[in-house]
């Protein structure tokens, strides 16, 4: 009989203690993998969210994390406005004067190169304006280029594609101006669909709704993105609604734009430039090699600053996340020595009632060193039971929890989704197992045979 067979049947015929000893190493084990998946999903929302299309966020100067957790995931509150000239500045003098005969404004906008054109070749630049919600996600003021060239995914490869419906458009018959799209899990939370009228709130998601509501022409599929949980709207709906207009002085020249002058009595004028404000700027510049080049003269500026989000998002990760994961690491490591000392507990309080037991077995030829590893492969056996049963019973929870988990950070996960530590969690529990096994086995070494036979 082999003497881990031995220890199978020592562990069974102690069904109670071994029940509650492997119990509580379970719930160690399960709580330290649990930790680790929150941080690990935790990551993963975060850097796959970094992995967008474009590689700079433009807004005004200040906090650059602030700035790249406003305009990629739609977090914190806007540092304040950029006039919509310097969103000009991206473009060629004839794409500004198309927008100066488009909207109205100072002629001489068109008249130059905008200072960062010379970096857009094959590039865009696209406009954001927060400041509204619907419930309680942002509303996203932006033009059709925001799904039409932007990508998402891991690699930012993929395609923006509709559950229902379509892009919004710059301006239609039907609906004018007041066209937008939600997200999967806005249109689920919230109810709405393809047809259906959404009227956002200004300011908060408590504030006072503006009355003019955006027809819904589309419905984003899943992305696992934060654009999920936004609504965006046409950028010059946006414009329109109450409170969004730039307050002008009283003795400016405004010019207006050409088509004010066939414009009738119902239809809607546009905001001019001057009036015009974006919260932040998504921009990819053509040569991604001149990047930094862009950035840097972009802080030259005296209104804008520059972020990476990637960069950003790594900053973030090392500053907050990354210090968590040690203090997460610690309380696992305190944890699994915590389940080690119970086993240690557990198998030393027995050998009381077990000395009897070693001596028949040591009188009957069995040597000392296989005493002692019959105790050895009891605390092997806990420490397997206990880790494989903690481990699973923690997915099975994570499993459960997915649909929610997937609506909340967009990150997918399933039974066998595994944080890296994970890997070295069963190792550790098999070993710190097995020094608590030394102290019992060492005392089922020592154990007399006469004076145990004789008792």
């Amino acid at each position: 009989m082999s003497l881990l067979f031995i220890a199978w049947r020592n562990f069974r015929y102690r069904a109670l203690s071994s029940f509650l000893t492997t119990l509580s190493l379970t719930l160690g084990v399960g709580l330290v993998v649990l930790v680790m998946s929150v941080y690990g999903i935790i990551s993963e929302a975060f850097v796959r969210n970094a992995s967008v299309g474009y590689n700079l966020v433009v807004g005004p100067k200040g906090s650059t994390l602030q700035l790249t957790l406003n305009a990629v995931y739609y977090l914190s509150q806007p540092i304040e406005n950029l006039p919509y000239t310097e969103y000009m500045e991206f473009y060629p003098k004839e794409k500004r004067a198309e927008m100066v005969r488009t909207f109205g404004g100072d002629p001489a906008l068109g008249e130059r190169d905008g200072v960062y054109a010379g970096f857009m070749t094959d590039g865009y630049a696209i406009p954001l304006a927060l400041g509204d919600y619907f419930g309680e996600f942002r509303v996203v003021g932006t033009t059709p280029d925001f799904f039409e060239l932007l990508k998402h995914g891991p690699d930012a490869d993929q395609p923006f594609t509709f559950e229902e419906g379509r892009n919004f458009e710059f301006h239609n018959e039907e609906n004018s101006y007041f066209e937008c799209v939600l997200g999967s899990r806005v249109a689920a939370q919230m109810g709405m669909r393809v047809g259906d009228v959404m009227k956002p709130t200004h300011g908060d998601p408590e504030g006072k709704g503006h009355g003019q509501g955006f027809q819904i022409v589309g419905v984003l599929d899943p992305t696992g993105t934060p654009n999920d949980r936004a609504a965006f709207v046409n950028l010059e709906g946006f414009y329109l609604l109450e409170g969004h207009a730039k307050p002008i002085p009283d003795d400016a020249v405004i010019v207006l734009p050409e088509s004010a002058e066939t414009a009738g009595p119902d239809d809607p004028l546009l905001l001019t430039i001057p009036e015009r404000e974006v919260t932040s700027i998504l921009v990819r510049n053509g040569n991604l090699m001149m990047a930094p080049m862009l950035q840097n003269r972009i802080k030259e500026s005296v209104r804008a600053e520059a972020a990476t989000p990637i960069g950003e998002i790594n900053k973030l990760m090392t500053m907050i996340v990354g210090p968590l994961m040690q203090a997460l690491l610690a309380i696992t490591l305190i944890t699994c020595v915590v389940a080690a000392v119970g086993v240690l507990v557990a198998i030393y309080n027995s050998m009381n009632d077990r000395r009897r037991d070693i001596a028949v077995m040591r009188a009957l030829g069995a040597r000392r060193g296989s005493v002692t590893w019959i105790i050895l492969f009891e605390s092997l056996i806990i420490a397997l039971v206990g880790g494989i049963a903690g481990w699973v019973l923690a997915h099975l929870g994570i499993l459960a929890a997915s649909p929610l988990i997937e609506a909340r950070t967009g990150v997918q996960v399933g039974f066998f989704s595994m944080s890296t530590y994970e890997l070295y969690l069963l190792p550790l529990v098999i070993g710190l197992s097995l020094l608590a096994g030394i102290v019992p086995a060492a005392s089922a070494y020592r154990t007399d045979v006469g004076t145990n036979l004789s008792a």
